[in-house]
């Protein structure tokens, strides 16, 4: 048997595990691509800025009297290091600014947010570095998007395909609107970055009801997660919509990441011929060719504090999204019987200030002929437009109540493609047993369970540590011909 330490709480819970299980941890089981040392960053990024991808460079599009709008990720996308993406595009495209006679009264960023808090200064702090915060916040030129607030949203009408398009007014408004963008793996339709920033980030509620629902997240095309998934096409339209309306593209300065955050490669232009470009090299890191045969087990840990933050992995609900990114990163090596072990400390903690809602969709879900979590969409509106949720989005830092609405769109994926999912060490486990989970008190009775019920005597293990805690990789088998989707949402044999 082998020894295993799976993240539980804020600490660690052991599992003995059988001694042919296997293990993959992101950038260590299968190396990362080269990143740009520290050294040559600079001029990776001028090089990119200098050379832009169908479209003039940035000194070609602005003059003095010229107001520019940054639109720049929150704290959940890309890293804080002093080397970060975030920090270097924006220093350089200044002096850029600058230089073509922009005046820094002219300049403008907004922590794209979209339904996730909106950012705090020490947030803000922690995003843009000493320097830059400094240099921009005491003035007011650092902002969170309020996609509540009326008076700065525009409505551009719907796509072809019916979808609102609502929009940050001051981005709108901008003579150059710059995105900053993260190509990394996600599970929400393929990467981050480009079109799906905008998409996301600067609309509402309502703009992203069209897509974060389970009419489009329960599709085939959507699990595994790939790049050509019916989400991504709403993410091009919706964003496509935007620069119809506004006139002109945004100028983009995207960076593919690596485990730890750092530069692959920059890429700046025009996002709709930039992003297939980045996405070429991203795919190199993203999904890994590595399993050599289907897993009957898969075996995590989840701490209380990651991705969306603390109580994370603790909140029901938010567990759930969690199990089911997991699923939608591992499908292409999950066999069709594959259970999920995974524990969790799922003490009751909801972080109702962040969360202020979840606490009383997850009663919701526990009455009222809700079967599964897709019965309960049909609250999304009446939650969307509570205005005391609304008013703690606003001005308290929580979440927008209608993102809950697509982390339980997500949150359905894990039982719609595993056997069973067992919660280990539960302090509360009504909680996980709630929302349709089997608990045991360890990972070895659940395995157990597991083998005596679905996998049979010996089945094939995947040990996943430090999976909340590693930039996640889209687990795929050796050979392409064996995966259910490529990265482009093409199965094998069709083009």
């Amino acid at each position: 048997m082998k020894q295993f330490e799976f993240e539980y709480g804020t600490g660690t819970m052991s599992a003995m595990l059988p001694d042919e299980t296997d293990v993959f941890i992101p950038g260590v089981t299968v190396e990362d691509p080269p990143h740009i040392p520290e050294s040559e960053l600079e001029a990776a990024y001028l090089d990119s800025l200098a050379h832009p991808i169908g479209m003039p460079r940035v000194s070609e599009l602005v003059k003095k009297g010229s107001k520019v709008v940054f639109v720049v990720p929150d704290r959940v996308k890309g890293g804080e290091q002093p080397t970060c993406h975030r920090r270097l595009s924006i220093r350089y495209l200044l002096n850029e600014l600058y230089t073509a006679g922009v005046e820094k009264k002219d300049i403008l960023f907004i922590i794209s947010n979209g339904l996730h808090p909106r950012s705090t200064n020490k947030d803000a702090l922690a995003l843009f570095g000493e320097e830059l915060y400094h240099e921009f916040w005491p003035t007011g030129q650092i902002i969170s998007h309020d996609s509540e607030d009326q008076e700065h949203m525009v409505d551009l009408g719907c796509t072809e395909a019916g979808d609102p398009v609502r929009m940050n007014r001051y981005v709108f408004e901008a003579d150059l609107p710059i995105l900053i963008g993260h190509v990394q793996g996600n599970p929400y339709g393929g990467y981050s970055g480009g079109y799906k920033h905008s998409s996301c980030g600067i609309t509402d509620w309502r703009s992203i009801a069209s897509h974060h629902v389970p009419s489009v997240m329960h599709r085939d095309d959507f699990t595994p997660v790939n790049g050509g998934s019916l989400m991504r096409d709403k993410f091009n339209q919706i964003s496509m919509k935007m620069e119809e309306a506004m006139g002109h593209p945004f100028f983009c300065c995207d960076a593919v990441l690596d485990s730890k955050a750092r530069q692959i490669t920059i890429f700046s232009g025009y996002a709709k011929e930039m992003m297939p470009l980045s996405w070429k090299v991203a795919d190199q890191r993203t999904y890994v060719h590595w399993a050599e045969k289907k897993y009957d087990v898969l075996v995590f840990g989840m701490p209380q504090k990651f991705h969306y933050g603390d109580g994370m992995g603790t909140n029901p609900i938010m567990m759930m999204q969690a199990l089911s990114a997991q699923v939608l990163r591992f499908k292409r090596v999950m066999s069709d019987r594959c259970v999920i072990i995974c524990s969790s400390i799922c003490n009751g903690f909801f972080n109702d200030d962040k969360w202020p809602y979840l606490r009383e969709c997850y009663e919701w879900f526990q009455r009222d002929q809700m079967n599964e979590l897709p019965d309960m969409d049909r609250l999304g509106e009446y939650f969307a437009t509570n205005e005391e949720y609304i008013r703690k989005y606003r001005f308290a830092n929580a979440f927008h109540p209608f993102h809950g609405f697509s982390m339980m769109a997500c949150g359905h994926i894990a039982e719609m493609n595993t056997s069973a999912i067992y919660i280990v060490g539960a302090e509360n486990p009504g909680y996980a047993r709630g929302m349709g989970l089997k608990t045991r008190a360890t990972f070895e009775e659940a395995l157990e369970d597991a083998k005596k019920k679905y996998v049979g005597e010996h089945p094939n293990i995947l040990a996943l540590p430090l999976t909340f805690k590693t930039a996640a990789v889209h687990l795929c088998m050796k050979d392409p011909a064996k995966d259910l989707m490529d990265a482009y949402g093409h199965r094998p044999g069709h083009c």
